[in-house]
């Protein structure tokens, strides 16, 4: 008897187990599938691989998730964005002054959930991330970062906290080291700061699609040409090296580069290869016209958006509000050193005693936020370009400043036009 009683035990087990088994395997299979794609930066990779991993997890008993990944850099991503909306990824990063165009163009989903949270944790709606997040007092995108600005990066070696405040001297003390003080003059973002800094204007009309400029001007205390005639000196300068992103990363690694304005994003290499000497600071001032100013900078946010066309928006706004949550913000400075939109992230101890931190709030006072339209880009570059390289061709100093502002100032490329053939069902 003893022997039945275990025998029809076991048996009642096994048969509990395995309904057990199959009531699991049932509500597996019963979980919504849901097919997401994320946009991001090359440089992001390792970062959102980690947040989607993590996102996964946290929902792995609401959904059965396979969440596509590609690159997508924030230059190229509105353009990308509006040739074909219906084509983009669910969630994908951009900077805040492509905002206007992607908005225009019905390519940004409204943020509908947990929005006054959202908002709240950025500063609230009169805060710039907000604000470039923002339009009718609705929440079209999730602020991720409020250091896309620059500063001085500087060798402590070479320098001291005296010799950096001025661009005279930094350059001075780089050649005399065999060393070079990097600044990329090819980008107008860049030398947006020399012209602002003596009070000359650019900036978006109304319209939010052209630009007004007031680089050429010819009276005023500063002329365009004044500015002009301070690059083209320091670009002569043995201590000057014009240089892009890539270029400065090289430099500060095998030595050539000793000082640089570059942004927030490169902390973490710069601070790996110059150790305890790792410094940083707000832009110099530069001479011009005998005199000593200040030179001022952009400021800018990164943002993500939710593609309005999306299948599964509801999950697309919170796998984006997760990328940009608190504790994604302090991996993104931990990992990349940029700074936090996020306001417990920003005064988080760590974020408030990174040098790059420091210097971009020190820089904050004579900061704008970057606002302008796509024909600004090009005739800079160009002009840049051309004053780095000394003015090969000679031309008047004032010709090359109107012919930019020409273009800088001209009629905007309709680059909604596909945006809305889409949305008509063209």
């Amino acid at each position: 008897m003893k022997i039945a009683t275990v025998m029809k035990s076991a048996a009642v087990c096994v048969l509990l187990l395995a309904m057990t088994s199959c009531s699991h395997n049932s509500a597996s299979e019963q979980l919504p599938e849901v097919k997401l794609s994320v946009w991001r930066s090359s440089e992001d990779a390792e970062l959102i691989n980690q947040i989607i991993e993590e996102f996964k997890a946290e929902h792995a008993e609401e959904a059965a998730f396979f969440i596509t990944v590609s690159d997508e850099s924030v230059d190229t991503c509105r353009d990308t964005v509006l040739s074909n909306p219906r084509a983009a990824a669910d969630v994908y990063t951009f900077a805040d002054d492509k905002f206007d165009y992607l908005w225009r163009g019905g390519a940004l989903l409204e943020i509908t959930e947990n929005t006054e949270a959202i908002i709240q944790a950025n500063g609230g709606e009169n805060n710039g991330a907000c604000r470039a997040a923002m339009r009718d007092d609705k929440l079209y995108a999730y602020p991720m970062t409020a250091g896309n600005g620059y500063f001085l990066y500087y060798n402590s070696a070479y320098f001291t906290e005296d010799d950096i405040k001025s661009f005279d001297r930094i350059l001075e003390i780089s050649a005399e080291n065999g060393r070079k003080f990097a600044m990329d003059f090819s980008s107008g973002w860049y030398i947006y700061s020399f012209f602002k800094g003596v009070g000359l204007e650019l900036e978006i009309n109304e319209d939010r699609l052209s630009n007004r400029c007031t680089w050429n001007s010819d009276n005023g205390k500063y002329k365009g040409t004044d500015v002009a005639e301070a690059m083209l000196s320091i670009a002569a300068h043995n201590g000057f090296l014009n240089c892009d992103n890539t270029g400065f990363l090289d430099g500060v690694a095998d030595g050539s580069i000793i000082a640089g304005i570059n942004g927030a994003w490169n902390a973490s290499a710069v601070e790996e290869k110059w150790g305890e000497n790792y410094a940083a600071a707000k832009l110099p001032c530069y001479t011009i016209a005998g005199d000593s100013v200040q030179m001022c900078s952009f400021s800018g946010y990164k943002l993500v958006g939710v593609n309005p066309y999306s299948s599964n928006s509801e999950w697309a706004m919170r796998l984006a509000e997760k990328i940009t949550d608190e504790q994604s913000q302090m991996k993104r400075f931990n990992m990349m050193g940029e700074c936090p939109s996020n306001i417990n992230a920003a005064q988080s101890d760590a974020v408030q005693s990174s040098p790059a931190i420091a210097a971009l709030f020190e820089q904050s006072e004579f900061a704008y936020t970057q606002s302008v339209a796509d024909t600004f880009w090009n005739p800079s570059y160009i002009f840049g370009v051309t004053i780095a390289g000394g003015n090969p061709d000679d031309k008047p100093l004032q010709y090359l400043l109107d012919t930019m502002v020409r273009e800088i100032t001209a009629a905007p490329v309709n680059v909604l036009e596909s945006a809305e053939t889409e949305q008509l069902g063209g």
